[in-house]
């Protein structure tokens, strides 16, 4: 079997884990020739409800859809983060907003864990809260390795408007240069 990667995007409604899927997705897809799947799963809520992206990239056609063997997550909250790592495989990479996500050290045992505020750095340092997820989409890039950084650029400027295009970009790459620091912090 060639590639099959998995990944999982969770937090609260409205902080964009299911555009993040998305983007990750199509990238593979439109830019990388890969099959690709985006499962959502969210409730009736709008916004704080939790939610769920699950996104399987391969090299051959995916017969079944729903992530079970989780190679990668996202968390921006801690009560999704408690509901859906349960289908992480044994090393899968983690990566965790540090200011809403508590990991706990039996974890860190089992995964390689990340953590970084993500959504303060979104606020703070790019100037809008609501691109805490293009930053963490850099980060996933970064971390996984998965697609190629230009490819998923392009999947990013087919999805955000083009009045916001400019501070994402400035997001996505912020979020690459901070998963460099933190591989290169663990010594990876």
């Amino acid at each position: 079997m060639g590639l099959h990667y998995e990944l999982r995007f969770v937090g609260i409604g409205g902080q964009g884990n299911m555009l993040a899927g998305t983007i990750i997705a199509e990238a593979a897809v439109y830019y990388e020739n890969k099959y690709a799947t985006q499962v959502p799963t969210y409730t009736s809520q709008v916004r704080g409800g939790p939610t769920k992206a699950d996104v399987i990239i391969s090299d051959e056609p995916i017969q079944f859809a729903e992530a079970t063997h989780i190679d990668f997550l996202l968390a921006l909250d801690q009560r999704t983060y408690d509901m859906y790592k349960k289908d992480l495989k044994e090393g899968a990479i983690v990566l965790v907003d540090s200011g809403l996500v508590n990991v706990p050290e039996e974890d860190h045992k089992k995964w390689d864990v990340y953590g970084y505020p993500i959504v303060k750095t979104a606020k703070y340092d790019i100037g809008n809260v609501v691109t805490a997820n293009i930053l963490a989409v850099g980060m996933t890039v970064e971390l996984t390795g998965i697609l190629d950084k230009e490819n998923v650029k392009k999947a990013i400027a087919d999805r955000v408007p083009p009045a916001f295009l400019d501070l994402n970009m400035k997001a996505y790459e912020t979020g690459i240069e901070i998963a460099k620091k933190l591989k290169a912090e663990k010594g990876k």
